[in-house]
């Protein structure tokens, strides 16, 4: 049960711009965004800080990020946002096998060690606390570039304030996100019915 209800997009008309550049990455504007919308500077603010850590012209592949924002999603048991990052992994070419073994990464097939090292890190930023080590920081040097890791950690961090604000206020799930992780992650238990307080 939502805390807080999500708001009509027309509720603040001058955050339409904003809304938009969700329309293009997710085909919808999110609840959680609804939401913040009783305070329009944080949309604003929230929606700077979204372009900067998905910049299309950045380093990381933008699919790859949106499953960096799943594992710390998943750290903090974030539901609402584990569903939402699998359906932008899913939006920009990540595959159905790759999302399938999302929680698996350790061991699947479809990540290379490049990758799962960046998913170790991620899981150990998104812990409390932080979790990670020099010996962990050395690893992810060896495979990624300083410019990499500072996209990285603004996934973790970023995602650290939506897992926050999507649990505390039990956003309620979209339904386009809810059937993405539902066919992704239905034999590991993901159940679209627990997807929200």
């Amino acid at each position: 049960m939502p805390r807080l209800q999500p708001l009509p997009p027309d509720t603040t008309p001058e955050l339409k711009p904003h809304f938009d550049f969700f329309l293009g990455t997710l085909g919808f504007t999110p609840n959680s965004v609804l939401t913040m919308q009783r305070k329009p500077k944080i949309v604003q603010a929230f929606a700077q800080l979204n372009a900067a850590v998905m910049d299309p012209a950045g380093e990381v592949d933008l699919g790859f990020r949106r499953l960096v924002g799943h594992v710390v999603s998943k750290v903090s048991g974030c539901l609402y946002c584990q569903a939402h990052t699998l359906l932008g992994a899913h939006n920009f070419g990540v595959s159905d096998a790759k999302l399938a073994d999302v929680w698996a990464y350790a061991s699947s097939p479809h990540y290379s060690p490049r990758e799962r090292v960046a998913l170790d890190f991620a899981m150990a930023a998104a812990s409390q606390p932080n979790a990670v080590t020099d010996e962990l920081f050395a690893e992810v040097q060896q495979y990624w570039s300083e410019g990499e890791i500072v996209e990285l950690l603004g996934v973790v961090a970023m995602f650290a304030f939506l897992n926050r604000w999507n649990d505390t206020l039990g956003t309620p799930l979209e339904a386009v996100p809810a059937a993405v992780a539902g066919q992704a992650l239905g034999a590991q238990g993901w159940t679209p019915g627990k997807h929200s307080l």
